[in-house]
């Protein structure tokens, strides 16, 4: 109303004097987004009240207050201690939060908070305790936009300063451990040296969105708890997790704090994944009378994907996925019953049920898992060697059960190292060309 910034403090008793003539207002309780006290809630006439308790404010322009880190192993740790009038106070922590500790970072120019510690976590200060139940929505720029009971209003002593710990990029990676396929699992985040896990209080879809978009993923399927996908080891890192779901990382999300929890591995987080971590992978839709349409997965197998993988300019195919692992398609299922060879150079060379309309369900989606880049390894020539596959820009080797000669002249691998055909088997997982070995 005064066009200032905001307020420093709420004084009553008559901080600055008693006035004079009759109480207008008593009660007032503003929630502080109000452009006038008359949009305030308030009780009219105040018989109850004296001069003796007439209110006050003391305002700002400009942010009053500076802060900086005291007592930290780095620079991005420490006690809060904040410049107000020429000298530095501390924070006392009652209420303290991480909501709180972001404003504190992003002061200093961090981009956000890890944890905020109190109980003097960082040492005690010395001088004035400054602020006290400090309430932020962690939007603010400076701890003055922030309510407290007002500067130098607080029922503390320095051990209960509080503290901060601040981030700038992602201090988190995340992995998901115990599924059966990639796209799903327990999850994990590495920090400070160490894999641990999310505890489930709070875990929902949208949570589980900022870690499939960690990981690449187009967005998540199911948000699974009461560790689903087993119990982990070592440490509960973050818990009460608060994310909107269109952050681009988990530490951008409301939590309790670093190892802050109240939780065991009984509680591990998961998510189901849509979409996949690259294009070797993913929910099989096929173009057809103009429409985009899916695949019903019954009879699909490795021989039906190693055709779509080469129609897609892959070497072949690792694995055919059922029950849409990669997520639920929309529009119409057109296909059903498909049973290939696996030479066939289009599915339209396979057989299959004809082309319908919602032939099944999208729970029944199919799904491959492809792959590019074959070679010969621990051979006494280019003709010959151990069979690699890369997969996700990793080389794995192939388990030699029901392995033939078959597999050994099987295209992708023989014209991928420049062969014509294969001869015959030998060893564990090599295969003999042209006559020679």
């Amino acid at each position: 109303m005064l066009e200032y910034d905001g307020a420093l403090s709420a004084p009553g008793n008559a901080t600055f004097g008693q006035g004079s003539g009759n109480y207008s207002w008593d009660s007032v309780d503003c929630v502080g987004t109000e452009d006038h006290l008359l949009d305030c809630p308030k009780v009219m006439g105040a018989k109850g009240c004296t001069q003796a308790e007439n209110a006050g404010a003391i305002c700002y322009s400009e942010a009053p207050f500076r802060v900086r880190l005291v007592g930290g192993t780095s620079v991005t740790e420490g006690r809060v201690e904040v410049m107000y009038d020429g000298s530095w106070g501390t924070i006392c922590d009652d209420a303290w939060g991480l909501k709180d500790a972001t404003v504190v970072c992003r002061m200093l120019g961090f981009e956000g908070a890890l944890a905020a510690p109190g109980n003097a976590s960082f040492g005690r200060g010395s001088g004035n305790v400054l602020l006290d139940g400090v309430t932020c929505d962690g939007s603010e720029d400076n701890l003055a936009e922030c309510s407290h009971n007002g500067v130098g209003v607080h029922d503390c002593d320095h051990g209960e300063d509080a503290g901060v710990s601040c981030f700038s990029g992602d201090p988190f990676k995340v992995r998901l451990i115990g599924g059966p396929a990639v796209s799903e699992g327990r999850v994990e985040i590495f920090y400070d040296g160490s894999w641990e896990t999310v505890c489930d209080n709070n875990w929902d879809f949208k949570e589980a969105k900022v870690v499939c978009r960690m990981l690449g993923f187009d967005g998540a399927l199911a948000a699974p708890r009461a560790a689903a996908y087993g119990q982990g080891s070592g440490g509960i890192l973050l818990d009460s997790l608060g994310c909107d779901g269109t952050e681009d990382k988990i530490a951008d999300c409301y939590h309790r704090g670093v190892g802050v929890h109240n939780c065991e591995h009984a509680n591990d987080a998961g998510v189901r994944l849509i979409g996949s971590v690259d294009d070797a992978e993913g929910r099989v839709e096929v173009l057809y009378d103009g429409s985009w349409g899916t695949i019903c997965d019954s009879d699909w197998d490795i021989r039906d994907a190693t055709v779509l993988c080469r129609m897609l300019d892959f070497d072949g195919a690792m694995e055919a996925t059922h029950s849409a692992r990669f997520g639920k398609g929309s529009g119409d299922s057109i296909l059903e019953g498909v049973r290939c060879r696996g030479r066939e150079d289009h599915l339209a060379e396979c057989l299959h049920a004809g082309f319908g309309s919602n032939v099944c369900d999208h729970e029944k989606d199919a799904g491959v898992i492809c792959y590019s880049n074959v070679r010969l390894v621990g051979g006494s020539s280019d003709a010959e060697g151990r069979v690699e596959i890369q997969h996700m820009g990793v080389w794995g080797t192939i388990c030699h059960d029901q392995w033939d000669i078959l597999d050994a002249t099987d295209d992708p691998v023989t014209l991928k190292v420049g062969l014509k055909y294969s001869t015959w088997v030998y060893g564990e997982l090599s295969a003999t060309t042209n006559g020679t070995s």
